[in-house]
Order: structure tokens, then C-alpha cells, then sequence
């Protein structure tokens, strides 16, 4: 542009007003030139400068966001495995600390065995004390406290139905509860045949008794009786083991219509016979007392009947002599060497009792 004016001015064919003309236009070319330059220049600045924030926002997105994002949010592990509590929360990063959650202050060996019954959480630092009682023992109303055991319930006179859901209640574990018998010709049944049945079976007995602590050391023993409405006896017994849930199975419960007889037992002495160590009365009853109608007792061998004048001869649970008598009656009498059955299938012999005389017991 400055050479095209130059040669403008110098070479002679230009008049003057022509040079003056085309220098003005010229000028006025090259500042609106310089005008839309500058546009676009300010234009692609403000582009550049748009898009470098936006670089800069990508490039610190990450980080702004890892800076802001929350810790881990810790679960709440009351009453789960102190184990399983500490082995999530380390996953995650945290760091552990365990503690005796009574006033006992006991070291915790094997976090299996202990469950938590508080936690304190420090996200910040990333941190958390789990403080835990054994298993099976309950846990204090506030950390350090002392361990809230259960009481015993009343439930003499419940039905074992009833009972389950007294000891429950109070918080009491039904796994070491142990359950008994209190007549002598029962066996004692089993946690599993107490609940198929749970209104026949009836607490007479407890222990401990009502009102008392029951901590890990404990033994609780319910003593039950069972009868329904159709039971010859529907009420517990003054003391454990000293009667029969059917009189029948007493010894000496029943005589002869004249009074001179007794059957002991399952040793129905027919006609006031005595009783022999090895022989029984014919006729007697499975574990039974039943007089004989026969006129003379002949001696029974193995539960035959062996005398005449006396039907049927003696079943199981009377006295025996030798051999496997089929299904018997704890507590029966009996003429040992000789084994035989519970109604429910119990294993028995006989042998000496605590009264020294032969009688059906637990193999």
C-alpha cells in the first residue's frame, strides 16, 4: 500500500486532485481493514478464552469431585459378629479398635466368639471402636455398664407352649434349656416332642426359680408332666419322681376284690402268692397291676405264664426273667438279666434302682 501511493505521487500522468483522491481513498480502505482485523481478532480471542476455562474445568473436574465426594458410610453392626463388623469395615478402608463393652474390661481374643453392642465411627480419620459383649450374653444398657441379664419367669403351672414364650420374652435362650419328667413311668421328652405337643406337656417344676438372675453359668430345667383331658391325673405331683402318671404303674397301688393280693409292679401275685425273686404273678399288665383271676400263681418265665387257672399271660414291663421284653415301663419292676423298649423307643434295662430293687432304667 505505502509503494502504490509512492509511485502515485512521482509518476507525472497523475494530476493532483487525482493523487489527492486516490491517497484519501486509500487511507480510508486501510483503516476500515484494520477495523475488521481487529474484529476478528478479539473474536477468536474470546473464543480462545471460552475454551481454556473449559479445559481448565475438565482438567480439575476429577479432582474437585474426589474432593467433595463424602466418606464411606459406615453400617450400623449392632448385635453382628464383631469378625464380620471389623472385616466390612476394613474393606473399606477404616481402621479398627475393639473393646469389652462391660465393666469386666475382658480382653477380646477371637472376635468370632463376641458380638457388638455399640460402635463409634470417626469418618474423618477414618477410624472405628467397636465395643462388644460374648455371645449369648446381653448387652449393657450404655458402654462400660454392667451386662443386663435376664430374669427368670414364673411359669409353674404354664403349659410348656406357654412357657417357650415366657423364657422368650424375657430374653432367655431356649438352646440350653434342659427339660425332664416327673413321674417315674414317663420318659423325659425331648425339646422337639415338648413343642409338637406344647399344650399336654405342664411345667410343675422350675429352675431357677421365678425371679432370679440367669447369666451364661445358668442351668435352667423345666420338670413336665403330661396329661390331657381324657389323663386319669391332670395334676403335677407334690415333689419329682415319687408317683406315676398312671396309677396303674405304681407297685402295691392295687389289690385282689378280696383284699388278701397285691400286685407289685407287673408281679401280679395270684391268690395272695408271694413273691418270688425270679417269678411273677400270671396276667400282669405291661408295667401294670392287674389281680389275677387263676386260683394258684405259677411262676412266669420271660413274661409267660407258666401256672394254670390264669389267662394271658405277663407282658413287657412286668417281671422277666432273661431275653428282650418288648415294650416296657420305666420304673416297672423287673427280673434282671433283661432289656426292652420305651413307648418311644428308649433303650432299657433291669437292674438295681435307688430303692435296691430291680426296676426298668435307661440303658
Amino acid at each position: 500500500m505505502t509503494a502504490a501511493m509512492v509511485a502515485m505521487w512521482t509518476v507525472p500522468p497523475w494530476r493532483w486532485f487525482a493523487k489527492l483522491g486516490a491517497t484519501f481513498g486509500a487511507f480510508l480502505l486501510l483503516g476500515i481493514g484494520a477495523g475488521i482485523g481487529g474484529q476478528l481478532d478479539d473474536g477468536n480471542t474470546d473464543k480462545a478464552n471460552a475454551k481454556a476455562p473449559a479445559a481448565a474445568d475438565e482438567r480439575h473436574t476429577p479432582t474437585s469431585s474426589a474432593t467433595a465426594s463424602a466418606p464411606p458410610e459406615i453400617a450400623d453392626y449392632t448385635g453382628r459378629s464383631l469378625a464380620e463388623a471389623e472385616g466390612r469395615t476394613r474393606s473399606v478402608g477404616f481402621t479398627t479398635a475393639r473393646h469389652d463393652a462391660s465393666t469386666e474390661n475382658r480382653a477380646i481374643h477371637n472376635s468370632a466368639d463376641w458380638r457388638v453392642c455399640f460402635q463409634d465411627a470417626d469418618t474423618a480419620r477414618m477410624t472405628i471402636d467397636f465395643a462388644a459383649a460374648r455371645s449369648g450374653e446381653p448387652c449393657p444398657k450404655e458402654d462400660g455398664g454392667p451386662l443386663e441379664w435376664p430374669m427368670m419367669p414364673d411359669v409353674v403351672g404354664a403349659t410348656y407352649a406357654s412357657a417357650v414364650k415366657s423364657l422368650t420374652h424375657s430374653g432367655i435362650s431356649l438352646s440350653p434349656v434342659t427339660l425332664d419328667d416327673v413321674y417315674l413311668d414317663v420318659d423325659a421328652p425331648t425339646a422337639e416332642e415338648a413343642a409338637k405337643n406344647g399344650n399336654e406337656w405342664h411345667v410343675c417344676f422350675q429352675s431357677p426359680d421365678a425371679r432370679k438372675q440367669v447369666d451364661s453359668t445358668t442351668e435352667v430345667r423345666l420338670d413336665l408332666g403330661r396329661w390331657t383331658h381324657d389323663s386319669s391325673v391332670r395334676s403335677c405331683p407334690e415333689s419329682k419322681d415319687t408317683t406315676y402318671e398312671d396309677p396303674a404303674n405304681a407297685p402295691d397301688s392295687q389289690k385282689d376284690e378280696d383284699g388278701s393280693g397285691s400286685a407289685s409292679g407287673g408281679n401280679g401275685n395270684s391268690s395272695g402268692a408271694a413273691r418270688s425273686g425270679s417269678s411273677g404273678g400270671s396276667g400282669s399288665p405291661s408295667g401294670g397291676n392287674t389281680p389275677s383271676d387263676g386260683s394258684s400263681g405259677g411262676s412266669s418265665s420271660g413274661g409267660s405264664s407258666s401256672g394254670g387257672g390264669a389267662s394271658g399271660g405277663g407282658t413287657s414291663g412286668g417281671d422277666t426273667s432273661g431275653g428282650s421284653s418288648g415294650t416296657v415301663h420305666p420304673g416297672a419292676f423287673c427280673s434282671p438279666p433283661a432289656t426292652g423298649v420305651t413307648a418311644a423307643g428308649t433303650p432299657m434295662v433291669c437292674g438295681p434302682a435307688a430303692d435296691g430293687r430291680n426296676r426298668w432304667h435307661h440303658a
